[in-house]
């Protein structure tokens, strides 16, 4: 019996630990953040505005109608609609983006830590993928799909994935987030492009090349297109 209570107790903790993994439910209506914590509410996320001076301007944004510059090493560009260009996300755990793309502009590998990403391309055509995690005895595998107007496209929290442009003209795309602060960790910019560097020692021995290579990639200018 007393096993039995203790193998419950685990699955509950699990569970509980599995529920608040992501943004939590919001405590109200809704909590704008405010910059100054002055006589302000701490909930979840950001300080909330009191409620008696919230107006529509602070769940409004304007300006996704408008092209991304992606004149950039990478041909593309993102334009985040976050808590932190509108203060009504705040606790709602949501977020978007545009994401401009040139002609074979590439989004590159990379993650979002908090957050699935729901992707609708609006014009043009992407090539997308993810990796999934680490699996024992098996190699990560890798889903991809080619997208035109109107597909949609999942990439589940956390996995590492991509988007290319194979249009000879300019590709849109939009994309809804699971959290008001997805937050985006660029593969090759975080491994060879952190400050302070990572051990040569350390990057030479996880992908198994010479140093030259890692110390070539070091000294490159990562480009961040977000």
């Amino acid at each position: 019996m007393g096993k039995q209570f203790l193998v419950i107790v685990a699955i509950l903790a699990l569970a509980s630990s599995l529920v608040i993994a992501s943004d939590p439910d919001p405590l109200q209506d809704f909590c704008v953040a405010i910059d100054d914590p002055k006589d302000a509410l701490f909930v979840n996320g950001k300080f909330c505005k009191d409620p008696k001076l919230v107006n529509a301007d602070d769940f409004f944004y304007d300006g996704l109608d408008k092209p991304g510059n992606t004149s950039n090493p990478l041909g593309s560009v993102v334009t985040p609609v976050n808590v932190m260009q509108l203060k009504g996300l705040n606790t709602l755990g949501i977020s978007l983006v545009r994401i401009d793309y040139a002609p074979y502009g590439l989004n590159p590998p990379h993650t979002h830590p908090r957050a699935t990403e729901v992707l609708f391309v609006l014009e043009g055509a992407l090539l997308v993928g993810f990796v999934t995690s680490n699996i024992p005895n098996q190699k990560n595998r890798l889903f991809t799909k080619t997208l035109y107007p109107g597909d949609v496209f999942v990439f589940p929290e956390g996995l590492i994935h991509f988007q290319q442009n194979i249009a000879k003209t300019n590709t849109i795309a939009f994309a809804g987030l699971s959290s008001q602060n997805p937050g985006v960790i660029t593969i090759a910019n975080a491994v060879f492009g952190s400050d302070p560097k990572i051990s040569v020692d350390v990057l030479t021995k996880a992908f198994q090349v010479d140093k030259n290579v890692i110390d070539y990639l070091q000294s490159q200018f990562w480009w961040d297109n977000n």
